[in-house]
């Protein structure tokens, strides 16, 4: 089976490119992506959201026999999206029914869809289920559900079997040269904060939680990897109840448990800038796993420690 994986020289992609093997083809704008991530593969460098990139796709799809997409290409800092919403708008929403238009023309009908958390907003229970309502809080979030909305009009429309993986907190490496080389969620800031010799500055300590700090369901990205490997092997099968599944541990750390893992990998007994919480945060967010257990026979493996382990272990 040769896949095609947009957004494979990302820091997730080129898990999933690596486990997929040589016959992956990569799609890439490198905006994000880095090259080295995928040497040895086939890369091609479009930008999805440009006006000929289904002609492009078609070509490349043809070319290399694609039997299947995984499609994680997308912008994702949720500041970034709240600046500049028309930029997500054409990059997440646009880019992907360029996508689905060229797997239309060329009869690939299997899709796993990078989806995430962030399309339930603010859910007010202590395990985030499937069917829990979506209400986004923001424009990247609204990007990935209208992009599930897309896959599901487009099962509809011509067949497309697929699979929506909402991520919750991706974090660790599964090899140092894949390690994430973005300083934008809670363990790779601390970690820059350390190496720079500055307090990690984290926000909020008095939220309706066991310590104050947010808590947050943490998913080592090898593990999340092997879930698109199983959502590709469920995509084959018949009897296909459900095409949303969440991603992560089913459980939660905090704020200040995560720092504690930190120091004890680390060695570095530092201290942390509390600073006010910011508007929007919700206090918890976990994900129920039991669907993408049941189903996919997917269960994530690794702890919170293991997790900051092999994060710190592929910078130092």
């Amino acid at each position: 089976m040769a896949v095609l994986v947009t957004g494979g020289a990302g820091y997730i992609g080129s898990h999933v490119a690596r486990l997929l093997g040589p016959s992956t083809v990569i799609v890439d704008d490198f905006s994000a992506g880095v090259e080295t991530r995928v040497s040895g593969l086939a890369v091609e460098r479009i930008d999805l959201s440009s006006a000929d990139a289904a002609a492009k796709l078609e070509v490349v799809i043809r070319e290399h026999g694609i039997t299947a997409v995984v499609h994680l290409a997308a912008h994702k800092k949720v500041g970034e999206s709240v600046e500049r919403p028309e930029f997500y708008y054409l990059q997440n929403v646009a880019g992907f029914a360029n996508v689905l238009t060229a797997m239309r023309n060329t009869g690939v009908d299997k899709l796993v869809f990078s989806s995430s958390a962030a399309t339930y907003g603010m859910p007010d229970v202590e395990l985030v289920k499937e069917d829990t309502l979506c209400q986004p809080i923001n424009p990247y979030g609204e990007t990935k559900l209208i992009g599930e909305w897309m896959a599901r009009d487009a099962a509809v429309a011509w067949g497309l079997r697929h699979v929506n993986l909402r991520y919750f907190n991706v974090a660790g490496a599964g090899w140092p040269e894949l390690a994430d080389t973005e300083v934008a969620n809670l363990i790779p800031i601390v970690f820059a904060a350390i190496k720079a010799g500055e307090k990690p500055k984290v926000f909020g300590d008095s939220y309706p939680t066991a310590d104050g700090s947010c808590i947050r369901d943490y998913v080592h990205v090898l593990d999340l990897a092997k879930a698109h490997l199983s959502a590709l092997e469920y995509l084959d099968r018949d009897d296909r109840d459900h095409a949303t599944f969440n991603v992560g541990s089913g459980s939660g750390s905090s704020v200040f448990e995560v720092l504690d893992a930190i120091r004890r990998v680390t060695g570095n007994n530092f201290e942390a800038e509390v600073l006010p919480g910011r508007v929007g945060d919700p206090p918890r967010l976990c994900a129920d796993t039991s669907r993408i257990e049941k189903l996919l026979g997917w269960r994530a493996e690794s702890n919170l420690e293991e997790i900051v382990r092999s994060a710190w272990d592929a910078i130092s």
